[in-house]
């Protein structure tokens, strides 16, 4: 089922996720309507925060972008490792439109359960890399504005506002046609 992707500064979003204690069936079926939503809205990646659920449940789809990849779902994710920098220039589902440059670690390494509860380790560069650290930082309640200087977290804050006035009168069809941005994680 695809969910509605709250938008920033919604609240929820500045929250930390809690742990998942098993990976059930309500887990799988949260982590579907993840998938089903992030494909929707053509994104790479969606933390459960994003939609409401706070949880530490991502799901994240570099594939479309970055060859060899495909959907990965991960519980309670953690870094365990990261090396070197990059500056990629990011976007977000729950901030529509807008991108800028942030700082992240050019590789990671990260822990964490899969769709059967099963624990592995993925090792991450590139896009992916990018995605790991943008969708763990929802999980902290981070958005990748809260990287940017204040005055253009502002700035962006009130296009946010504007946005989300303008579309609070649209139906929710209307809505899913707007434009996303390319790099949005």
């Amino acid at each position: 089922m695809v969910r509605e992707i709250l938008i920033w500064p919604d609240p929820i979003l500045k929250q930390k996720a809690l742990p998942v204690d098993k990976v059930d069936d309500g887990v799988r079926r949260l982590l579907d309507d993840m998938s089903e939503t992030m494909y929707a809205a053509d994104g790479v990646g969606l933390a459960a925060p994003q939609i409401g659920v706070l949880k530490r449940c991502i799901v994240i789809d570099a594939s479309p972008r970055q060859e060899g990849q495909k959907l990965i779902h991960l519980v309670n994710p953690r870094i365990v490792r990261a090396e070197g920098e990059t500056v990629y220039t990011e976007g977000c589902l729950s901030i529509p439109g807008e991108a800028e440059d942030v700082d992240r670690f050019a590789k990671v390494w990260v822990r964490a359960l899969d769709y059967s509860g099963k624990e592995f380790e993925v090792e991450a560069e590139e896009l992916l890399a990018i995605a790991l650290q943008h969708e763990n930082d929802h999980l902290e309640g981070t958005v990748f504005v809260d990287h940017l200087s204040s005055l253009k977290r502002e700035l962006i804050r009130r296009r946010m506002k504007k946005l989300k006035a303008e579309h609070a009168s649209e139906t929710p069809a209307e809505v899913k046609k707007a434009a996303q941005h390319q790099s949005a994680l």
